[in-house]
């Protein structure tokens, strides 16, 4: 049965390379989103990273993942195993079963 409705989508992301701390400790998040923004507009990557930021992380550091609004230098974006850079980052639209990974390549040491 598809409980994904026209006007949400079921969306799996993860997050990973330490990013995790942010989220609970919890690295695979299946979410139910609106399939558009307070706007109307189709919901893309900036609409899915303001709502990890505002509903999913309880973490106060969000400038761990966030600077400036947009992704942190050192995060890297992928849309179904691809870069999101070649996807159109925050403009790509979101579309059902998309794989979204963000994971961070800044390491202390």
């Amino acid at each position: 049965m598809d409980i994904e409705s026209k006007d949400e989508r079921m969306l799996p992301v993860v997050v990973d390379g330490g990013l995790e701390l942010l989220f609970s400790n919890q690295r695979k998040h299946h979410l139910c989103l609106p399939s558009s923004d307070v706007e109307g507009r189709p919901a893309n990557l900036a609409h899915l990273i303001k709502y990890l930021c505002d509903e999913l992380m309880k973490d106060p550091r969000k400038d761990m993942f966030i600077v400036n609004e947009t992704v942190r230098p050192g995060v890297l974006v992928l849309v179904n195993d691809a870069d999101w850079e070649l996807e159109g980052q925050y403009q790509y639209e979101l579309k059902k079963d998309d794989n979204i990974l963000f994971v961070s390549t800044l390491h202390g040491g």
